[in-house]
C-alpha cells in the first residue's frame, strides 16, 4: 500500500515522502496515529506542489543570502569602545554589538548568531569577522574598533 508520510517515521522515511508499506502497518499504525495519508491522486498532486513551493522558497533564501554577502563586502562597522593603557579594551566586543552597529550604521539586519569570532576582540584595531549566512554562503564584516571619548 502506498502512503505519503506526514511526519518523519524512523526506519521508513522523511516527511513528504511517498513509500510502500504493508497494508496492516499502514491501516493499524500509520493512519490512526496521523503519521501518513493514503497516496491518492489528489494527495500526490498536493505533495508535488509542496515540493515545488519548498524548492522555490529555498532558492529565494539562497539568493537573499548571496545578496547579503555582496552587501557586506562594502560595509565597514566602526565600534567605539572604552579602553585602558596599551590599546586594551575594558571587556570585549561581542557579536551582538557588531550586529547592532551593522544595523545602525548600514541598515543591514543580521542575526548575531551568524557572526563568528575566532577569538574575542579585546584591543583596538581593524578586524575581519566571518558571517555564516546559510546555504554554504559566507561573507565578511570589516570591524574597526576605535577609542571612545
Amino acid at each position: 500500500m502506498k502512503v505519503i508520510l506526514k511526519q518523519d517515521v524512523r526506519g521508513k522515511g522523511k516527511k513528504g515522502q511517498m513509500i510502500e508499506v504493508a497494508e496492516g502497518y499502514a491501516r493499524n499504525y500509520l493512519l490512526p496515529r496521523g503519521l501518513a495519508a493514503l497516496a491518492t491522486t489528489d494527495a500526490v498532486n498536493t505533495m508535488r506542489l509542496q515540493e515545488k513551493a519548498k524548492a522555490r522558497a529555498e532558492a529565494e533564501a539562497r539568493a537573499a543570502a548571496a545578496a547579503l554577502s555582496e552587501q557586506l563586502k562594502n560595509c565597514q562597522v566602526k565600534i567605539p569602545a572604552r579602553g585602558g593603557e596599551g590599546g586594551r579594551l575594558f571587556g570585549a566586543v561581542t557579536t551582538k554589538e557588531i550586529a547592532a552597529a551593522l544595523a545602525e550604521q548600514h541598515g543591514v539586519e543580521i542575526d548575531s548568531k551568524k557572526l563568528v569570532l575566532d577569538e574575542p576582540i579585546k584591543s583596538f584595531g581593524a578586524y575581519q569577522v566571518k558571517a555564516r549566512l546559510g546555504y554554504e554562503i559566507s561573507g565578511t564584516v570589516y570591524v574597526l574598533v576605535t577609542e571612545s571619548k
